[in-house]
C-alpha cells in the first residue's frame, strides 16, 4: 500500500540523545526571625494596657470648655460738667497713661463762675466788718442805757424821799418812775441788738472760725474751682481709648453721659462659663491652660481665681421663671474667673474666644 505510513523499526534505530539539563540554583527559604513574634505579642497588649490605664487614670481630671472669653476692665469716661468741647487730645485705639488729657471743655463759663465766687467772698468780708461795727455800737448803747438807768433810778429815789416829806408832787414822782422804766427798755433793746450781731458774726459751723455768710461764699468758690478743673478730662487709669467718635470739637457734651470708653490694660482675665455638672471637683487655685482662636499655637497658663456666686441666668436682665407650666430643665452655666499667670506673648484683646482646660488633680 503505497499510502500506508512507513513502519519504523525501533530495535535497529539509534536512540535520540536527551537535551542537557541545566543546573537550577537551589532556592533557600528565608529564615524568619524568631524574636519578632514574641516581641510583638508582648509589646502590643502592653501598649494597649498602658494607654488604656492612662485614660482610665486621667478620666475626669481635665474639664474643658470653649464657652470662654477674654475680659478686661472697661471704664466709661463721662465729664462731670457740661459744655462745649474745645479740644480732643486722643484718637481711636490710642494707648494712654493715667493722668493724660483726653479732651477739654470750654472753661470760660466756669472762670466767670469762679470770679463771681471771689466777689461773693469780698462782699461777705464787708458784711462781717459791718456786723463787727454793729456789735461795737450795740455795746456802746448798752453802756449808755445803763448810765441812763442809774441816773433815772437816783432821781426816782430822790423824788420818792421828797414825796414822803411832802416837798414834791405825784406827777414828778411818776415822771421819775417812767424814766427808770424807759432806761431799762433801752438797755434791753441794746442788749438784744448786740446779741443779734454776735449771733450773725459767729453763726458758722463749729471750728470753722468764720461767719456763715463768709463760709457760704468760700464753699461757692471751692465749687467753682472744682468745676473749672473738671473742664479738663483726664484718664483715670492706663489703657486703650475706644469709641472716640462721639468726641467732636464744637459738640455740646452733657455731664454724666459717657463720652468715650477706656479699656484698662493693666490686667486681663478669662471668664469661662462651665456647666454646673463640671463644678464637682473644681476648686480655687487649680491650674488652667488657655488657647485662643486668634492665636493658633499659643498656650497661656493660668489658675482658677474664683467661682461665680450665681449662674448666668440669675444675673440676666430677665431671669427665667421656672414656676411656669412650660418649664424645661436646662443645664446651667456658672462663670469661672481664670487669672492669667505672667504676661502673655500676644495682646489679650477683650472678647477673644478662648478654650480653657482646668486640671483638677489638686482637688480636695
Amino acid at each position: 500500500m503505497a499510502d500506508a505510513d512507513p513502519v519504523i523499526d525501533l530495535s535497529t534505530s539509534s536512540p535520540v540523545p536527551a537535551p542537557p539539563i541545566e543546573p537550577v540554583d537551589e532556592v533557600v527559604a528565608p529564615k524568619r526571625r524568631s524574636w519578632l513574634r514574641p516581641v510583638l505579642m508582648i509589646s502590643i497588649p502592653l501598649i494597649i494596657a498602658v494607654v488604656g490605664g492612662y485614660f482610665w487614670l486621667t478620666s475626669g481630671r481635665y474639664i474643658t470648655t470653649d464657652n470662654a472669653y477674654v475680659k478686661q476692665d472697661m471704664v466709661s469716661i463721662s465729664p462731670d460738667v457740661s459744655g462745649r468741647i474745645v479740644s480732643v487730645n486722643v484718637r481711636e485705639n490710642q494707648t494712654v497713661k493715667a493722668g493724660d488729657v483726653l479732651f477739654q471743655i470750654d472753661p470760660e463759663p466756669y472762670r466767670i463762675a469762679l470770679a463771681q465766687a471771689e466777689a461773693a467772698i469780698a462782699a461777705a468780708n464787708v458784711q462781717v466788718s459791718t456786723m463787727s461795727t454793729d456789735i461795737g455800737s450795740a455795746n456802746a448803747d448798752i453802756e449808755s442805757a445803763r448810765a441812763d438807768i442809774s441816773l433815772a433810778q437816783v432821781t426816782y429815789d430822790r423824788q420818792a424821799e421828797l414825796m414822803k416829806r411832802g416837798f414834791t408832787t405825784r406827777a414828778a414822782l411818776d415822771a421819775a418812775a417812767h424814766n427808770v422804766a424807759a432806761g431799762k427798755a433801752k438797755l434791753a433793746t441794746a442788749q438784744a441788738s448786740a446779741a443779734r450781731a454776735r449771733s450773725q458774726l459767729g453763726s458758722g459751723t463749729a471750728g470753722a472760725g468764720a461767719p456763715a455768710a463768709l463760709q457760704a461764699a468760700m464753699v461757692e468758690r471751692q465749687r467753682a474751682q472744682l468745676n473749672l478743673s473738671r473742664t479738663v478730662v483726664r484718664a483715670p487709669k492706663a489703657g486703650i481709648v475706644s469709641q472716640t467718635g462721639r468726641l467732636q470739637v464744637g459738640n455740646i457734651t452733657p455731664s454724666g453721659v459717657p463720652a468715650l470708653s477706656l479699656v484698662v490694660s493693666e490686667q486681663a482675665w478669662v471668664e469661662a462659663n462651665y456647666k454646673e455638672t463640671d463644678l464637682n471637683h473644681m476648686a480655687v487655685g487649680q491650674p488652667a491652660e488657655l488657647t485662643f482662636d486668634a492665636y493658633p499655637g499659643l498656650k497661656v497658663h493660668g489658675h482658677v481665681a474664683s467661682i461665680g456666686a450665681g449662674t448666668g441666668s440669675q444675673f440676666s436682665v430677665l431671669p427665667a421663671q421656672n414656676a411656669s407650666g412650660n418649664w424645661v430643665k436646662v443645664t446651667q452655666r456658672v462663670p469661672v474667673r481664670i487669672a492669667i499667670d505672667g504676661k502673655p506673648a500676644r495682646a489679650m484683646i477683650a472678647g477673644l474666644s478662648t478654650d480653657v482646660k482646668i486640671d483638677t488633680k489638686s482637688r480636695d
